[in-house]
């Protein structure tokens, strides 16, 4: 496992499962349209000694928007009640195999964790390699999830919860205000990307979730998340991933704001970005210069996936994308790397 690298291999994480310090995450979570339940999924079957981390239950509890990231306090109490310290390195997985898991990666990065990664191929893969799976969930690995839910909404209701044994420091670089946002629209300093369907992006399919207009930010490029996927699904190689980019007519030189739906899959272009300029043909590119990434947290969800410049924007007080910035510490350096 390299340490810039963002993904590990089933079979790595199958010759170090079971290390002190390794805490692994099912971060299933499946769009409502599929009816499916991750929670249960999980009981019938993870990764031994997982533990589930609940995308809806481990967020701000101050507002009604989906996948809103929560306090530092309130992170910082669930993540403690899961057991994990800043010591540990971090696995997280999901049932789709490469799909929600980025958000979490994402929300711990942000949060100051840099030593997590995503498991490439996620549960499928570890499946297709023939390892074991566990098949009932021990009392305490039950009450430790429930633990975290608890422990957000402790936190939010004014309490203290048990002591942390994890300590959050919030990245402030790697979020984007509103401002910023429509402020780069205007000067189109940041190439933006749209994560979702071509159709969506089009505004010739509907979006999932009722009273969400279609369409696109202005001025956005689509490069969908499906495509930086071979069939299993994994990651595909770093100079392939790099041309999905360069064929939407998107500069590897040049900072990117990434957007989709809910504030999920734009993760999973994040995470790419960081392996497409980090890595040519598996080796680390030493000449390039660290780039961060940001997310503009109040976008999580308005119901449309435009900015509304033309409306009220204060309308309802509710914004609908995530997105995930790249600043260049140097402009000068046309070189660069993602170390986020």
């Amino acid at each position: 496992m390299a340490q810039d690298d963002p993904v590990v291999s089933a079979q790595w994480l199958q010759q170090h499962l079971g290390q002190p310090d390794i805490k692994v995450l099912d971060a299933s979570w499946y769009m409502p349209q599929e009816s499916r339940d991750p929670w249960q999924e999980y009981k019938v079957a993870h990764i031994p000694g997982a533990l589930f981390f609940d995308i809806d239950g481990i967020v701000d509890r101050t507002t009604d928007l989906p996948h809103m990231l929560p306090s530092e306090e309130a992170f910082a109490a669930a993540v403690s009640a899961l057991g994990i310290t800043n010591h540990d390195k971090v696995i997280v997985y999901d049932g789709k195999g490469f799909f929600s898991a980025p958000r979490v990666w994402w929300m711990f990065r942000v949060l100051g964790h840099n030593e997590v990664w995503v498991l490439d191929g996620g549960l499928p893969q570890w499946r297709a390699s023939g390892y074991n799976l566990g098949s009932n969930c021990p009392d305490d690995t039950i009450l430790k999830s429930k633990a975290a839910n608890s422990a957000i909404q402790t936190t939010y209701n004014g309490e203290l919860a048990n002591a942390s044994t994890f300590q959050t420091e919030f990245q402030p670089q790697l979020f984007w205000t509103l401002e910023k946002v429509k402020y780069n629209v205007a000067v189109q300093a940041h190439q933006l990307v749209d994560a979702r369907s071509r159709g969506r992006f089009d505004g010739v399919e509907p979006e999932p979730r009722k009273g969400v207009r279609s369409g696109h930010i202005p001025g956005t490029k689509c490069v969908p998340f499906p495509e930086m996927f071979d069939g299993s699904p994994m990651l595909l190689p770093a100079d392939e991933l790099s041309k999905k980019f360069e064929q939407a007519g998107i500069s590897l030189d040049h900072p990117i704001v990434v957007t989709c739906g809910s504030g999920v899959t734009a993760c999973i272009l994040a995470l790419v970005w960081k392996s497409c300029l980090l890595f040519s043909n598996g080796a680390i590119d030493s000449t390039k210069q660290a780039l961060t990434i940001s997310v503009y947290r109040g976008s999580i969800e308005l119901g449309s996936m435009i900015f509304q410049f033309t409306m009220d924007l204060g309308q309802n007080g509710k914004r609908s994308q995530i997105l995930i910035t790249q600043n260049l510490l140097a402009l000068a350096l046309k070189s660069t790397i993602l170390k986020c």
